[in-house]
């Protein structure tokens, strides 16, 4: 019986430690959750109130607020925490880390002040202790569909063959199908672009626009991600799967979609403050805008939706100005 741990207790954490404990292999499962009273009420109430109401967590769940608790003597450790946060938090478990224990990402983003990937992030935590054994897990799954056991694919993304095999037999679950491939950048960066382009689709929808210009938005988004992973080392082959335009599919028109959330609003007219402090849950793409156009600078690579979609989050464009800047582009070939 392997010993998971996963760090964050919102609706994702949440759901993947409840996929887990459904897992054909045994587990014993921690989750930590930062909020002690959120934590308490969790072990009280077997559900996850806040963040994925309705869905109950098995008893092999063991919910702590408690770092070192949750990862002492864990083989396999989950990061589902926002990127923006996620230096901080494995920084203050380091301590409590096991040797050889293996770290999968959750996470969709880049942390803002560096523009990193989370494999570097924790890459650069551990260096004190060892190179970890990193994979980046990803591709279309909403954690309330996931929690409910709708049928979910994702791919697991590691350089190690072995590793990779080992971690799809302990994550299969029914109803949740792991793909593996070797291209961590690949599938780290997609998680992170998609986000930026559901913002997009969301604006269209919250100016009221139709089929065409999603669909139109879809495509370009994913010649857009393409660009830039390929850029920058990723295989082309990541950007037309699970990771890149799975994914992408799912939050441009997927309900449950902080991402796309934040667009419609946008689209409607209301302030970015505004939309995040109703919102419980972050919007990764919100914060790895800028990231995404630092990197394309380096790589001397375009991303025009991108820069529209920083221009509406960060310098108060109109979105209407921003779909006109975007059509009016020098026509090209495809």
């Amino acid at each position: 019986m392997s010993r998971i741990a996963i760090l964050g207790g919102g609706g994702w954490g949440t759901a993947l430690a409840i996929v887990l404990s459904r897992a054909r292999r045994k587990h014993d499962i921690s989750l930590w959750v930062h909020d002690p009273a959120l934590a308490e009420s969790m072990r009280r109430d077997r559900e996850n109130r806040n963040y994925l109401p309705g869905y109950r967590l098995a008893p092999e769940i063991n919910v702590t607020s408690d770092t070192h608790t949750a990862i002492s003597g864990a083989q396999i450790l989950i990061g589902a925490i926002p990127t923006a946060h996620a230096r901080v938090v494995y920084s203050s478990a380091l301590a409590s880390f096991s040797p050889g224990a293996v770290f999968v990402s959750a996470a969709k983003g880049l942390e803002p002040a560096t523009h990193k990937r989370v494999s570097e992030v924790v890459a650069a935590v551990l260096s004190s202790k060892s190179a970890p054994r990193f994979a980046a897990l990803s591709g279309p799954s909403f954690a309330a569909e996931v929690a409910r056991g709708e049928p979910t694919a994702v791919v697991l993304a590691t350089k190690d063959a072995a590793l990779g095999a080992e971690l799809r037999e302990e994550f299969a679950a029914p109803n949740f199908r792991v793909y593996t491939n070797n291209d961590v950048l690949g599938v780290e960066l997609a998680g992170a672009m998609k986000n930026v382009i559901a913002i997009a689709a969301g604006v269209c929808q919250g100016l009221g626009l139709g089929s065409n210009p999603l669909a139109a938005l879809i495509t370009r988004g994913l010649a857009e991600m393409s660009r830039l992973a390929t850029a920058l080392g990723a295989q082309s082959e990541t950007l037309t799967g699970l990771a890149g335009l799975g994914d992408l599919v799912l939050t441009c028109n997927g309900a449950l979609s902080r991402n796309r959330q934040v667009g419609i609003e946008l689209g409607k007219g209301r302030a970015l403050a505004e939309i995040l402090a109703g919102m419980r849950m972050v919007a990764e793409g919100v914060g790895t805008t800028a990231a995404l156009l630092a990197l394309a600078r380096e790589a001397k690579v375009e991303l025009p939706i991108t820069e529209q979609v920083a221009a509406i989050l960060h310098h108060g464009k109109a979105p209407r100005e921003a779909i006109r800047d975007i059509m009016e582009r020098p026509q090209r070939r495809e």
